[in-house]
């Protein structure tokens, strides 16, 4: 008999202590341990549900979002009755009806810099299911600050990539990508997509490499970033080496202390924040200022920057339609004796169009704030979201 497992709990995971690199004592370590799940979306389901099945003690679960319809194509901890419900309830209702001896601690304000250190030092092993980089950096700088294995993945379109950062003198983030990239350089998954299958891979991969690392058992992916493509099923691998100048877990860090990272990469707003009616930068007009130019210069030029398959979803009524891909092939389409504002979903891929445009001598182009998203919220809600 166990002191840690009851006999409903014994029975439960024969499957795991019949395996000579788990058996009984493996099982304990895994009711003993405590994860923190950093996210509880498309990664963040599968590694929470398969750490859940697997008889993990404690789990932590970080999400300040609710469950929306457009969800539900990858996030399989949540349901069509969850929409609008905390994400952090909805998912634990699902991990408790998978295992009701675990205890699950809802941190439902988020990842933030006056919070980030504290989560991360109450729990083992930290698994990052976010899809954003202010995020990422954060958590992996607490992770080095507090000494803490980081499993880590990431996933765009048909592509995903997995590893253990920060781990047996391992490399961490920092070392693969030293600095954020500048605001609205990468698309978010919100506007490239992703295939909903895609998380379940390599969430479950990320599952894994926790439960390895809380046994002791096998190779773990630390110094080692695994891709996948799923349109031609290969995996591959990269080398990673532990950077002696990174300045998080070099020899000499510079990083003492964790630092906020914003606007990146389609972050969005959290709750608490209303859409500014002011500009949000120099080049950048809101949807409601758009809304009054058209209503009082039929002259004015919108042009959408989106791909053919996300104009086909919705569209702002008159505007003129080219990829931000072709933009430098077809940019003489575009009026210089007319004033332009460029959107696309958020309002990344339009900032470097405008930033384009003004390098070819365009002295007369705005960016829309927010993209379509934010037109259809503050504007025309009779448009489809995507």
């Amino acid at each position: 008999m166990s002191d840690i497992l009851s006999a409903e709990e014994l029975a439960r995971f024969n499957r795991h202590i019949i395996l000579p690199q788990v058996g009984l004592e493996g099982q304990e370590k895994l009711k003993q341990a405590r994860v923190l799940c950093i996210g509880t979306g498309g990664l963040g389901s599968p590694i929470s549900l398969y750490l859940a099945a697997a008889g993990i003690g404690t789990l932590g679960l970080v999400d300040f979002d609710v469950v929306d319809e457009s969800n539900l194509q990858r996030q399989i901890a949540h349901t069509t009755k969850d929409v609008g419900r905390p994400k952090v309830e909805s998912a634990r209702d699902k991990l408790l009806g998978i295992n009701p001896y675990m205890e699950v601690n809802l941190h439902g304000e988020g990842i933030r810099r006056d919070n980030v250190r504290e989560l991360v030092r109450g729990y083992d092993i930290v698994v990052d299911g976010t899809d954003n980089f202010p995020t990422r950096y954060l958590v992996n700088d607490a992770c080095v600050l507090e000494g803490k294995p980081l499993v880590y993945a990431s996933i765009f379109q048909f592509e995903g990539q997995a590893t253990v950062f920060h781990h047996k003198d391992g490399p961490c983030y920092r070392c693969l990508y030293p600095e954020p990239p500048p605001p609205g350089l990468v698309p978010s998954c919100a506007e490239g997509g992703v295939l909903g299958v895609l998380p379940g891979v390599i969430g479950v991969i990320q599952a894994t490499e926790a439960i390895k690392i809380i046994l002791g058992i096998g190779n773990t992916l630390s110094g080692r970033l695994l891709l996948y493509d799923a349109l031609d099923m290969k995996f591959r691998e990269v080398k990673l080496r532990r950077d002696p100048a990174c300045p998080a877990c070099g020899e000499h860090p510079t990083i003492q202390d964790v630092v906020e990272y914003e606007q990146f990469c389609g972050l969005p707003p959290t709750e608490a924040e209303e859409p500014a009616e002011e500009p949000l930068g120099p080049d950048d007009i809101t949807p409601r200022q758009l809304k009054r130019m058209l209503d009082e210069n039929p002259d004015l030029f919108v042009l959408d920057v989106r791909e053919p398959h996300e104009v086909a979803i919705c569209r702002i009524e008159g505007s003129w339609e080219i990829p931000l891909g072709e933009l430098p092939t077809r940019y003489a389409e575009v009026p210089r004796d007319r004033d332009v504002v460029v959107h696309c979903k958020m309002g990344g891929r339009s900032a470097q169009a405008v930033e384009f445009l003004k390098s070819q001598g365009y002295d007369n182009v705005r960016n829309l704030a927010g993209g379509i998203l934010r037109w259809i919220d503050e504007v025309d809600g009779s448009l489809t979201r995507y």
